[in-house]
């Protein structure tokens, strides 16, 4: 990914950053002049491989559980006590569970919304007064094409992910005042290792990519287009865009 520096001296926050869409985020951060918190909740071997993957001391990262209102609170203040500010948040972290709606076991639905969404929430909550603070501010969450159409197995997915383009919605028209943008990407098929066990389950990537071209007609999308758009979204390019969800899903949501 090319560099054009469009997020020099900006501050960001990244979570779920051990791999995949969070991972290539956090990257394309760095890449683009910005100081990174990375965060993961459990894989810190993983973000420690995202960390050697950018310019030296761009990305500094932290072990935290994003559904946890005192590590979300607790990332927030190392931004600002670190580097003086927060300029950017991305609330990434996610997970899925694949079950019938009758299936899905209470935990299994408390977790998947706990994550998504309220860890959306919460990383929204407590960097809002740090970019009340800074004079302005970019919240991006991330989405999926869940957040619009359902699918079978992906009952709690599907709540959390719909849950979050609202509440993104909410953000961006409560805090406009205060020269905080909220936006939301909504990815279809990304090849990430968060769709690899259901990929498998679907025959392998062969028969998958078979199905895929039928609904999704570019195809698979990777991890570092997400990220361009994020890139976008975090920088003065993008000043007029806020309470907008963009589609990035090879056209899927297009039929």
């Amino acid at each position: 990914m090319k560099s054009f520096n469009r997020l020099e001296g900006k501050v960001a926050i990244v979570t779920g950053a051990a791999t995949g869409i969070g991972r290539a985020i956090a990257i394309a951060f760095a890449n683009e002049g910005a100081k990174v918190v990375a965060t993961t909740n459990r894989n810190i071997e993983g973000l420690k491989e995202t960390q050697s993957m950018a310019s030296a001391g761009s990305i500094h990262i932290i072990q935290a559980d994003s559904a946890v209102a005192r590590d979300v609170d607790g990332i927030i203040k190392y931004a600002e006590s670190e580097f003086g500010k927060l300029d950017i948040i991305c609330n990434n972290a996610g997970i899925v569970t694949d079950a019938l709606l009758a299936d899905i076991s209470e935990e299994d639905w408390d977790r998947t919304i706990d994550i998504n969404l309220k860890g959306a929430f919460l990383g929204s909550k407590y960097a809002i007064p740090a970019m009340q603070r800074n004079g302005s501010g970019v919240i991006i969450n991330i989405g999926s094409v869940n957040s619009f159409v359902g699918e079978d197995l992906h009952a709690a997915y599907c709540a959390s992910k719909g849950g979050v383009l609202m509440l993104t919605r909410c953000a961006a028209l409560e805090y406009a005042k205060d020269n905080i943008r909220a936006n939301v990407i909504c990815p279809g098929w990304i090849d990430t290792p968060m769709n690899t066990e259901y990929i498998e389950n679907l025959g392998g990537l062969d028969a998958v990519e078979k199905m895929l071209k039928s609904v999704q007609p570019l195809g698979t999308g990777k991890p570092e287009q997400i990220a361009s758009v994020a890139v976008f979204l975090a920088c003065e390019e993008s000043s007029l865009i806020t309470g907008t969800s963009i589609l990035v899903d090879g056209g899927l949501t297009a039929q």
